[in-house]
């Protein structure tokens, strides 16, 4: 297991956050040798499908090429324009191989981190200028790790391509004595399948490659528990910071409900766990203001407070949980709830008004 600086063992696993970063930081798990194998394997494909049509420009441009030596006197004044034109005619002929290699590349490189933008990774680094610096990257376990890997594809590769061309050595011997055109094919046949032969090897050791850049780069982004409480701080906060912050605000909302429910209307209940205490004046508001509300030990509270001060208190289980959710304190109760309030109070008036006349 991993350790860190401070002997701390990296046993947690990555947050996202601390992913977020890393992939921000242009820290990704991606395989160099998957995108050289499968740009190896695509322009061989190209070549395997369109060899005919290669061959056959390659010979045009050949042709063109030496027609202009046969029929043009070359002198030093036009020199570079038949090095330029040749130099023309070999670029059109290895376009479509470069085109091919640099979209695959292109397009692995996606389907192994998708879309990456890191600009500090552009950032020139003066460490990177140090001697000593490069030194110990060089002789670092990561180094030397990479150092065996290239040393393991040149000799799987190598000892493949070797053995094939061993298997095949008698048509190399009988090349003397094939016509061009079967000398042509034999040869094309040999480098097809010891190509095809390597590609496929290299294949499979980038696949390889792959899982183990996945597994190490999961492996370097493991954290310590201290490292998880840090970072739980630092996006959801101190626990003793929100729990003050908690208390205080039950503090507040407690002192508005002592302040505001004497001088309520009517309490409106659930009737045992949600409270909401409306107050309205018909010559000074337009409708019932929700003054206090509370869920819970606050909704207790709210009705004791109704009791003491002589608030009529009123069931209604639809209304409570409605204003509960609907309306912040201070607000006005919605037109969709007019009616049901405006009965409770006419209520409230006519019990006060037969109170008062008896």
């Amino acid at each position: 297991m991993a350790e860190t600086q401070t002997g701390q063992q990296r046993t947690e696993q990555p947050t996202p956050r601390r992913l977020q970063e890393a992939r921000r930081k242009g820290q990704v798990a991606k395989s160099r040798d998957l995108t050289g194998a499968v740009s190896l394997a695509a322009v061989l494909l190209l070549f395997f499908v369109s060899l005919e049509w290669f061959i056959l420009d390659l010979q045009r441009a050949f042709i063109v090429y030496l027609q202009s030596f046969s029929t043009s006197s070359v002198t030093p004044a036009n020199v570079g324009y038949f090095v330029l034109q040749s130099l023309a005619l070999l670029f059109g002929v290895i376009t479509p191989v470069l085109a091919t290699a640099l979209l695959v590349a292109l397009l692995v490189n996606f389907a192994q981190v998708g879309f990456l933008f890191a600009p500090s990774t552009l950032v020139p680094k003066l460490e990177r200028l140090n001697p000593v610096q490069g030194f110990k990257r060089i002789f670092s376990s990561r180094g030397l790790f990479e150092l065996a890997k290239a040393t393991f594809k040149i000799l799987v590769i190598g000892l493949l391509c070797g053995w094939l061309l061993y298997s095949r050595i008698g048509d190399l011997f009988i090349l003397g004595k094939t016509t061009p055109g079967q000398g042509l094919y034999l040869v094309h046949n040999l480098l097809l399948t010891v190509a095809g032969a390597a590609a496929a090897a290299y294949l499979l050791i980038a696949v390889l490659d792959l899982a183990y850049q996945r597994y190490a780069h999961h492996r370097s982004l493991m954290m310590t528990r201290s490292e998880v409480k840090d970072e739980h701080r630092q996006t959801e906060g101190d626990p003793h910071l929100k729990s003050w912050i908690r208390k205080r605000q039950r503090e507040i909302a407690m002192n508005r409900i002592k302040d505001e429910v004497p001088r309520a209307t009517v309490v409106v209940t659930n009737p045992v766990h949600v409270a909401v205490a409306l107050r309205y004046q018909e010559e000074k508001m337009n409708a019932p203001v929700v003054v206090a509300k509370g869920a819970g030990r606050l909704a207790e509270r709210i009705k004791e407070l109704a009791a003491k001060h002589g608030v009529p208190v009123v069931e209604n289980r639809e209304l409570a949980r409605y204003l509960y959710r609907r309306c912040d304190v201070g607000a006005e109760v919605p037109v969709q709830v007019y009616q049901a309030v405006a009965e409770i109070l006419a209520m409230i008036y006519r019990l006060r008004a037969k109170h008062e006349a008896g």
